[in-house]
């Protein structure tokens, strides 16, 4: 409270209010027709304007072993999408990898039908995610190259009935990819972060201590990790929400997205994600020289 926050009893309302986000909403603020007629448009178009209020569509949980999570939903009697979106599995996890648990089908009352009338409606499911390295833009090319290698080899969209082809395609697909972060840093397929060592901050007042980043690292006086990559991937979230959407939703993916109209429409500049990682980890490198007691690296 002394910091401009909540005192106890606003903390309690704000998260008794936040709660019925989660609740679900049975009692639509439409007719059944008026329903459909949205449904047919989009699912997630009836999803928001059939219900009072805002409310939770997608929960997006993250895990360090999305696999075991893809394996392990149908033992609990939960249904996941087909294929793990993004890369495959990896040694040096790579972008976002995401999965979901199928929309559960529950029971709603339309405004024009009495409550025990039978109405239901689909929106709600479960997003997973894995986060891997952030990669620069040689990275994101060689990745993007690697995955349209992939689906083309299929020749279609990941489903249920090709999904273990796919994943064996895109596994050797990204053979190309190095699986090791000396070697994804050597190549500049991602972005760092730099930490001096203990040995490093002994060393700093030796006369003979190394000082190129890359005798440091061999020394080392400075050790590096992968920047974790913290944005979406257009193909991934597409095939988590069509997984949602219904046989009679779009099967293929597409690309229009136009950068100039929507900065129009948001009134503002967008920034680059590649550039924010770029800056983040130069800043570490100053960091490290610093603490190193180097004029730059």
């Amino acid at each position: 409270e002394r910091d401009g926050g909540l005192n106890s009893g606003d903390a309690q309302m704000f998260v008794d209010e936040a709660l019925h986000t989660f609740r679900w909403h049975h009692d639509a603020t439409v007719t059944a027709e008026q329903y459909q007629q949205l449904h047919d448009q989009h699912r997630l178009l009836a999803d928001v304007v059939a219900f009072k209020g805002p409310h939770i569509n997608h929960l997006t949980p993250r895990t360090l072993d999305i696999d075991a999570i893809q394996l392990g939903m149908p033992a609990m009697g939960i249904e996941p999408k087909a294929v793990i979106e993004g890369p495959p599995r990896r040694n040096c996890p790579i972008l976002l990898r995401q999965t979901s648990f199928k929309a559960l089908q529950e029971k709603v009352a339309f405004s024009d039908q009495p409550v025990d009338a039978g109405g239901s409606h689909t929106a709600r499911f479960g997003e997973i995610e894995q986060r891997g390295a952030a990669l620069t833009r040689k990275g994101r090319q060689l990745y993007d190259r690697l995955l349209d290698a992939a689906r083309a080899a299929l020749g279609g969209v990941p489903a249920e009935a090709n999904a273990e082809r796919y994943m064996s395609l895109l596994k050797d697909s990204f053979q190309a990819f190095a699986d090791d972060l000396g070697q994804m840093r050597e190549q500049g397929l991602a972005y760092f972060r730099y930490f001096p060592t203990e040995r490093g901050l002994a060393a700093r007042s030796d006369a003979d201590r190394p000082t190129s980043l890359e005798d440091l690292i061999d020394a080392g006086h400075v050790h590096f990790e992968a920047l974790v990559y913290e944005d979406f991937l257009p193909v991934s979230a597409a095939g988590i929400f069509q997984s949602n959407l219904g046989d009679e939703a779009q099967s293929e993916y597409g690309s229009n997205a136009n950068r100039e109209a929507f900065e129009q429409a948001l009134g503002t500049s967008v920034q680059d994600e590649l550039e924010l990682y770029a800056q983040s980890q130069q800043r570490s490198l100053q960091a490290c020289a610093q603490a190193l007691d180097l004029t730059a690296l």
